[in-house]
């Protein structure tokens, strides 16, 4: 039986191949066959990238540059330091300290993005708020193991907005089990409106509190926002 190149190119998953290979001009069959690889391998990366964009839950990105003038970082860092992901592969963390609306998100979701178009690193964005309920659910379902399994598969996890809202004790501890989990194992991306010693006041345990920040400041960078808000300043510039 006569077999087609589409229905070779299906059983060997080539979906590009499949659908366009009557498109593709060359004058040799080897730069015919190395146009249909390329672009076989190109689709296939961005189709993983949609993916990983999709599963990271990352917010939009505002439409204004980053402002990287109204940030305080460590002596030696630079803008690539973060962008590029470095920080990733050496497992550290940054904290982003600052007021409301200063950019802490915003900077966190660039960075976020930039891994995952440059570098295909499996991220996920969380508020600390959603990140608790959803281990809460999780453990009153029985499945916190599962959810520890898909967490422990990430290279960034962002964690939103810690101090907005103080954390029941079970959440609490459910919370630290995951940045146990992530120290020296993977970064985390922390955003706070607190200085570490008001985060007792999220913890509501003294012991615990050290336990987490002790894990977090071990190998990380500290970045301060001293901007003014960027929410306010669209609210005043459309006033």
């Amino acid at each position: 039986m006569e077999r087609t190149i589409e229905e070779y190119a299906k059983r060997l998953k080539l979906s590009w191949i499949r659908q366009h290979y009557q498109e593709v001009e060359a004058t040799s069959n080897e730069e015919f066959l190395l146009k249909l690889m390329e672009q076989e391998i190109q689709q296939r990366e961005e189709r993983k990238t949609n993916l990983l964009l999709s599963h990271s839950q990352l917010p939009e990105v505002p439409t204004v540059p980053f402002k990287w003038d109204e940030i305080d970082y460590t002596q030696g860092l630079t803008k690539d330091y973060f962008l590029d992901g470095e920080f990733l592969e050496k497992k550290e963390n940054l904290i982003f300290y600052g007021g409301v609306g200063t950019g802490k998100t915003f900077l966190s979701t660039l960075i976020g993005l930039n891994a995952i178009q440059s570098s295909a690193k499996n991220i996920k964005f969380f508020t600390v708020a959603g990140l608790v309920n959803r281990l809460l659910d999780a453990h009153e379902k029985g499945t916190l193991g599962r959810f520890y399994k898909q967490l422990d598969k990430l290279d960034l996890l962002i964690l939103d907005e810690l101090g907005y809202i103080p954390l029941h004790k079970q959440g609490a501890e459910l919370l630290f089990q995951v940045i146990s989990m992530c120290y020296e194992r993977k970064s985390l991306i922390i955003t706070t409106n607190l200085r570490f010693g008001e985060w007792n006041h999220v913890f509501g345990d003294l012991i615990l509190t050290e336990a987490v920040i002790d894990r977090l400041i071990h190998h990380s960078h500290l970045v301060v926002f001293k901007g003014p808000s960027y929410r306010m300043k669209e609210s005043l510039l459309q006033n």
